[in-house]
């Protein structure tokens, strides 16, 4: 994820949502470590946060996070999904429903099958899904677990996904 927040420039004209797995009771750290490596804003969202174009928004440790109609934000702490919290599969859901065609479902590497659905969720409503290609994951449980039950699009190296974000930020 820091490679690739690293690697996009200070006009990219696209909001970024993302929920990654976290440790629930660490507050600090990750997101400011990853802060020194964007250009980008990156924002831990409050709920009711409006989705702006050009940020970087990541799930509150221990906060589901979902898109919502008007463009904002919703976090809530209902229970936890596939042993997450926040759950990618409720993020990546929601957006593929609010934004359909105009959505890009990416998921990388990853321990559990959280994500599957959500990008199953993406495909149905017409958005592309890339997967990072299992030979290059730490862990290929995640991407996996999506092709077995969609349709994905692409199947890339973390350096070809960062090629795609490049090209549509033209």
């Amino acid at each position: 994820m820091g490679k690739i927040f690293a690697s996009l420039p200070p006009n990219f004209r696209h909001p970024i949502i993302v929920a990654p797995h976290r440790l629930k009771h660490v507050r600090h750290g990750f997101v400011e470590a990853l802060r020194l490596k964007s250009a980008l804003e990156i924002i831990e969202p409050i709920d009711k946060q409006k989705i702006e174009a050009g940020k970087i928004y990541i799930a509150p440790a221990n906060y589901h996070m979902s898109a919502e109609p008007d463009a904002y934000l919703s976090l809530t702490t209902e229970g936890m999904r596939l042993s997450s919290r926040p759950s990618i599969d409720i993020t990546l859901s929601s957006v593929g429903e609010l934004y359909k065609d105009n959505t890009l479902g990416i998921l990388l590497t990853g321990a559990n099958k959280d994500g599957a659905y959500g990008m199953k969720v993406i495909n149905d409503h017409g958005g592309i899904t890339i997967v990072q290609d299992p030979l290059t994951c730490m862990v290929d449980t995640m991407p996996k677990s999506a092709m077995e039950i969609t349709k994905i699009d692409y199947v890339m190296s973390v350096d070809e996904i960062i090629k795609v974000l490049l090209s549509t930020n033209r």
